[in-house]
């Protein structure tokens, strides 16, 4: 590559914008190293702030522009919940805001020029999955105790298949955190990487305007990728709620 690009041609690497790197230099990376990753999941939790604390800290009954995206926000998940999960799963509204507002964010930030996406991250997304794991879990046994096996049980299927079923709902609970996980990150980092192929080709004065449309377009379609990972990671939390508040077949 780097020959090709002496003699003038293409070199380019998409995966580099993924790399962690130390913000203050360095090639050690500890786990209190301020680094690319540190930075940018700070501004998302930052611009969190600036909209719901400081932009409705007038809270008025005819509300600004802030103030009804604010709201907008919070009228959206607190439906997702009730109607997905159910009224009794409105106590772990907080925590369902929380995760969409910080992936939805992250997404939405990562796609700035020369920014980092946390969320492409593979342990960034796993961390958030198996808290939900945990968390769903904790309050099926909580709740429902031995009677949360019953999820694992097709009551409604003929009794010769009920054991296979069993072994295949308890292996697809216990993929729960990876497919979570692997769904944001591997949709986040595709999107990215492909961008920057697009980016690269453009520096060809051949390839340039087709290179160009291409980076709009899918630009375009990572706008609406960024907003859609978020509600599905958002709503998939909430099913596997449900499951736990309620998991008889």
């Amino acid at each position: 590559m780097a020959d090709e690009a002496k003699e003038g041609g293409l070199s380019f690497h998409p995966m580099d914008q993924f790399i962690v790197e130390p913000l203050f230099g360095g090639d050690v990376i500890h786990w209190y190293t301020p680094t690319n990753v540190t930075l940018w999941m700070a501004l998302t939790v930052l611009a969190i702030v600036a909209l719901f604390v400081l932009g409705t800290r007038g809270r008025a009954i005819v509300p600004s522009r802030i103030q009804s995206v604010a709201e907008l926000f919070y009228g959206l998940v607190h439906k997702m919940v009730e109607d997905v999960a159910g009224k009794d799963a409105l106590k772990f509204f907080p925590y369902i805001f929380t995760l969409f507002l910080f992936i939805f964010f992250a997404n939405f930030l990562g796609l700035i020029p020369t920014s980092f996406s946390t969320t492409s991250h593979i342990a960034v997304t796993a961390v958030m999955a198996i808290g939900v794991f945990l968390t769903v879990t904790i309050v099926g046994f909580v709740k429902n105790g031995a009677g949360f096996l019953s999820l694992f049980w097709v009551s409604s299927a003929p009794m010769a298949i009920r054991p296979v079923l069993a072994v295949i709902e308890l292996i697809s609970y216990f993929v729960r955190p990876l497919s979570h996980s692997v769904r944001l990150a591997g949709a986040m980092m595709a999107g990215h990487a492909v961008l920057k192929v697009f980016a690269g080709f453009a520096a060809i004065a051949v390839l340039s305007p087709l290179a160009i449309f291409g980076v709009v377009a899918i630009y375009g379609l990572e706008v609406l990728v960024a907003a859609i990972q978020a509600y599905v990671f958002t709503i998939l939390t909430c099913v596997y709620l449900k499951d736990a508040l309620h998991p008889h077949h």
